[in-house]
């Protein structure tokens, strides 16, 4: 029996070996895009998933069932933390043991940062790598996009776990309401949602002109936000408007909330316009991208629907932390690749798959900027900040304060890590950013056509522990640092 207070740790590997069932079983997938391409890598993913399946049958069936209780808040904190260096730790061996990324630091930050979504490599050939291994690095990506706990509330129950605890660790913050009233039935219906766009993005991308592989490589890392490539220029490798096109509308979708696209599925469009986030998500989108086209228009020899098309495509890859790119804009002005860094910052909707700050704190953290201005001017006044035409209770707006100025703290400690690391300070910037927004690219020599090969293993370390606290929102990690959490 569970003492009060103490950290159940049998539940918590328990719980971590059912997880990796299913690391396990898309590594065996990629063994088979392997095989029937006929590549060497087929090897070590078999291996790997070997090792795996092993693992997960040791932590699982070694733990009876009767020394299990029921998942408490911290446990909930310490698996979904755990679960994501786990799955990285396991998921860097088929690029280990293959041998194209000869050092773990290597494949570690790879796969972390396929995992977070992150998208930020350390190769600067991607094209060398055989099927195998460039789908399993889409898969990590497409995985993490709704979240490894998602995926495994929808299927959990068969193991005889709940899981409302890790749903709430899982998404810190303001959010919105579920879908449905149960977090398994919720699960298998974000999961439903999102695996339908990947198969419609697919089928969209092979009539563009990828073929079946890339268009498949391409949804997932899309919808995913991830932004790994199978080719080195990335989108731009098909030099096709088309493509870019139905790549722009994707990103913006997995930036929605999933409960809104779920509301216009159903065919109830009043939910897209009456959704504020939503609103304010579309504005900063295309309000960026107008001033970012504005400026090329004016500083350049393109076109207007290329300026466009550029400026709107890196503005959304950026906000949404995709990543991906069409143009190196770091051969733009020094306004515009400072823009970019900003719009970084900025994240998708909550409960969508990307990083960042996210627009619904943004847009809470603008309304009551703009209301203290009143309060000055009418002090004897009550003026609450309202969303959605709710009153947001104060509480929210301090959690959002304290989290923005932590995540101002972390970047400004982080920016001085790198730099003792002898990383440059435009590099450190960049890195910071995109790392804590699960962004990808960042600046100067790490930006869109560059890689991160060339950073110490200390910064590389230290760039990874920064995507997992961007991924979990910055509390989730946090939390686990304080000594309180360890304590009765």
């Amino acid at each position: 029996m569970k003492q009060d207070g103490i950290i159940n740790i049998k539940l918590v590997l328990h719980t971590i070996g059912s997880l990796l069932f299913f690391e396990a079983a898309f590594m065996l997938l990629a063994a088979a895009v392997s095989y029937i391409y006929g590549e060497p890598d087929f090897y070590s993913l078999l291996i790997s998933f070997s090792v795996t399946l092993a693992v997960a049958l040791l932590s699982y069936f070694s733990i009876k069932k009767d020394s299990l209780q029921q998942l408490e808040k911290r446990e909930g904190y310490l698996i979904v933390t755990l679960i994501w260096v786990v799955f990285s730790l396991f998921g860097s061996l088929p690029f280990f043991l293959s041998g194209y990324i000869p050092e773990y630091t290597d494949a570690f930050f790879e796969t972390m940062s396929g995992f977070s979504t992150t998208g930020a490599t350390i190769l600067s050939d991607i094209e060398v790598l055989p099927h195998g291994l460039l789908f399993w690095r889409s898969i990590t990506q497409w995985l993490g996009g709704m979240g490894i706990i998602v995926l495994s509330l929808a299927v959990l129950p068969i193991f005889g776990i709940g899981g409302m605890q890790l749903y709430a660790a899982e998404v810190p913050g303001p959010t919105k309401g579920k879908l449905r009233p149960r977090v398994a039935q919720t699960a298998k219906l974000l999961w439903a949602i999102y695996a339908s766009l990947t198969l419609i993005e697919v089928i969209l991308l092979k009539i563009g002109g990828m073929d079946l592989f890339d268009a498949v490589c391409h949804s997932f890392t899309t919808m995913s936000t991830g932004g790994y490539s199978t080719k080195n220029a990335s989108i731009a490798y098909w030099d096709s408007p088309f493509i870019e096109y139905v790549v722009i509308f994707f990103m913006l979708a997995a930036g929605m909330n999933y409960a809104v696209i779920y509301s216009a599925l159903k065919g109830n469009f009043k939910k897209l316009y009456q959704d504020e986030e939503f609103r304010f998500y579309i504005l900063f989108a295309f309000g960026f991208s107008f001033i970012t086209m504005a400026v090329l228009l004016f500083s350049g020899n393109m076109g207007v629907e290329s300026s466009a098309r550029s400026a709107t495509f890196q503005v959304v890859a950026l906000m949404t932390g995709t990543g991906y790119t069409t143009v190196n804009y770091m051969s733009w002005i020094p306004f515009l690749w400072t823009l970019m860094c900003f719009i970084m910052l900025m994240g998708g909707c909550t409960g969508s798959s990307t990083g960042g700050i996210k627009t619904v704190r943004v847009a809470l953290l603008l309304k009551n900027s703009y209301y203290e201005f009143k309060r000055i001017l009418h002090p004897n006044a009550v003026i609450p900040v309202k969303f959605d035409q709710k009153v947001v209770p104060v509480q929210i707006i301090n959690n959002i304060l304290a989290f923005v100025v932590l995540y101002a703290l972390i970047a400004i400690i982080s920016i001085l890590i790198f730099t003792l690391l002898g990383i440059g300070f435009i590099e450190s910037v960049g890195t910071v950013v995109s790392c804590l927004s699960n962004v990808g690219p960042g600046l100067g020599a790490v930006g869109p056509m560059d890689d991160y090969s060339l950073f110490p293993d200390a910064a590389k370390w230290y760039a990874s522990f920064l995507m997992l606290t961007g991924r979990l929102e910055i509390f989730t990690v946090l939390f686990m640092l304080m000594p309180s959490f360890w304590k009765r």
